[in-house]
């Protein structure tokens, strides 16, 4: 299910009207004959198929086989987890509201870092590692969490800089070289500065690296690497928090790892930084390390 959701934009119509359906009601689909649901999407046989490919499986009677066995893990969770995981709805009381966005949240984490393709990730670090310098790029609720992961990387003593303005995000990007890496977040994957930014990085010979949670989204053709979250956008877009969280958690794991290779430095940084900031006062001055 999550791999439907990640690549539903980027599916051809009929296609699109197949993946709708599997998400809408996958037990239904679990239960329905390859003719069943071309009937039902308004398409061929063929094109169910087609769609079964590209989302990875040999063939219809694999997809069924595995939407029954997480339909039937979902009614293993008990109804109060089938009832949060549903959509805010009008007629939901403020405590519900709560249960509903912390599920959200905690399974955003939770499938971000199940689909997280490990490989990738080593090589994400291996790279930051080495840089001599990292830009990173986010507009809207991704500049927070660009900001945040330029913060951890200065704390442990790699250059970075984290830029949200489209004209200096591009003046940046043009002065970077092949020694330096350049990171574009956008859940959507069709942030525009962001993905004018990464692109004019790749030019002047950048490893450039994408996290987004659609990974056939437009940043992806900019990029020479991505990261991939798992966030869902649900009604009165508690789906922003879901995807920041995503996110930082994406970002966390890439953090962790560059500071394990760089362990001795990175933490002697961060004893650094902490005692600069421990116990100030407005007025005084920070305690010398001794």
């Amino acid at each position: 299910m999550v791999r439907i959701r990640s690549l539903l934009p980027s599916l051809a119509p009929a296609e699109q009207r197949v993946a709708q359906r599997i998400i809408d009601d996958p037990e239904r689909v679990a239960a329905s004959s390859i003719t069943e649901l071309a009937k039902d999407c308004e398409t061929s046989e063929a094109t169910v198929i087609r769609f079964c490919h590209t989302i990875d499986f040999s063939g219809y009677r694999e997809l069924r086989l595995t939407l029954a066995s997480e339909a039937g893990r979902a009614r293993g969770a008990g109804e109060n987890n089938r009832a949060v995981a549903a959509d805010i709805s009008p007629d939901d009381t403020l405590a519900r509201v709560v249960e509903k966005i912390a599920f959200a949240d905690a399974r955003a984490v939770e499938e971000t870092a199940a689909q997280l393709d490990v490989a990738v990730l080593e090589r994400v670090v291996e790279l930051i590692t080495a840089a001599g310098r990292v830009d990173l790029y986010g507009v809207g609720a991704s500049a927070f969490v660009a900001a945040d992961f330029q913060q951890k990387l200065h704390r442990i003593g790699c250059t970075s800089f984290a830029w949200s303005d489209a004209h200096i995000m591009l003046t940046s990007a043009a002065v970077l070289s092949p020694a330096d890496v350049a990171v574009g977040i956008s859940h959507t994957g069709a942030t525009v500065e962001t993905i004018d930014a990464l692109a004019e990085a790749r030019r002047q010979g950048a490893t450039t690296v994408a996290i987004t949670n659609f990974p056939r989204s437009p940043i992806a053709e900019a990029a020479d690497l991505v990261l991939t979250t798992a966030a869902r956008e649900t009604t009165f877009r508690s789906g922003a928090t879901s995807s920041r969280l995503a996110q930082l958690t994406v970002i966390d794991c890439v953090f962790v790892g560059v500071a394990q290779r760089r362990y001795t430095d990175a933490r002697l940084a961060l004893e650094t930084t902490r005692e600069a900031v421990r116990g100030r006062r407005v007025g005084q001055e920070p305690r010398r390390r001794k």
